[in-house]
């Protein structure tokens, strides 16, 4: 008794300090980008262009650019994503194409982002003919967002007592009303779970958007989804890589960084109250 007290004070220790660690890195990983990114942050530079070689300026263009694609890329995958796990979970025949396709989503869920760039310029942007377009990287970042999606939705489901299930069929619902009115309200918060896993991917990805639709600079503002666009991650790769200067232009580019996470948290944040506010609605 004595022995197995300690093995859990050992262990409530160990999970203790990877928690600190963890913790430690991001308040450390955070706490830089602020410092360093502070002193550029003004209205000016979220509300202007830039300008002189992106020397001096903002990054609106990449800031509206990236909320867009990051909108509209969500706007597509969590539709697909949501059904296609319907599918697997309540209607999906015979069990090895099911187990096939489940083989597949886990695959894309670990391919590297550059692949799936690489596959938005042969299919959106040639094949498809869209060029290099806000509509393009969507899709291509939607493409990405899917197979999070997809998992995080069928785990919620299946997370729904079977009770639920039952006694709706019991009651004479059919197999759509169940999932309309009993499964998907009862799963919703853990598939909005799912989303705000792909906001925080889609929204950081640099490769697939680099060859589909982002523009090294501009200081027009996208009037239709076939309109290039800029966007924070790749202005950040662009003024880490391709500037000549590089004292004016790596403040700039934390700055942007910290733009970034911040448009990252907001969203999420707005995700995860939507999903507080569900969950207290709930019984069970």
């Amino acid at each position: 008794m004595v022995f197995r007290m300690i093995k859990n004070k050992i262990g409530l220790g160990l999970l203790s300090l990877c928690m600190l660690f963890s913790a430690a890195f991001l308040i450390l990983f955070i706490g830089r980008i602020a410092v360093m990114g502070s002193s550029v942050i003004s209205w000016e530079f979220l509300s202007s262009p830039p300008r002189n070689s992106m020397t001096q300026g903002g990054i609106f263009p990449a800031l509206l650019g990236s909320f867009w694609l990051t909108v509209l890329s969500i706007g597509i995958a969590l539709p697909l994503g949501v059904l296609t796990a319907i599918f697997l979970f309540s209607y999906g025949k015979p069990v090895w194409l099911v187990r096939l396709v489940k083989l597949a989503i886990d695959t894309l869920a670990g391919m590297p982002s550059i692949i799936y760039g690489l596959f938005g310029m042969a299919i959106f942007v040639g094949a498809m003919k869209l060029n290099v377009s806000m509509l393009a990287g969507s899709l291509t970042l939607a493409v990405l967002a899917l197979p999070i999606i997809i998992n995080a939705a069928e785990e919620a489901l299946r997370s729904v007592p079977n009770d639920f299930q039952e006694a709706s069929l019991a009651l004479g619902a059919s197999q759509r009303q169940t999932i309309q009115r009993v499964l998907l309200p009862s799963a919703l918060p853990g598939i909005l779970t799912g989303s705000i896993i792909s906001i925080g991917r889609v929204a950081g990805e640099t490769a697939p958007i680099m060859f589909t639709a982002a523009t090294f600079y501009s200081r027009l503002l996208p009037r239709s989804p076939m309109d290039e666009v800029m966007a924070l991650p790749y202005h950040i790769y662009a003024l880490m890589t391709e500037g000549s200067h590089a004292k004016a232009q790596v403040p700039i580019a934390y700055g942007t960084a910290l733009v970034l996470i911040m448009m990252v948290l907001g969203i999420s944040g707005m995700a995860i109250y939507i999903r507080y506010r569900i969950r207290r609605t709930r019984k069970w």
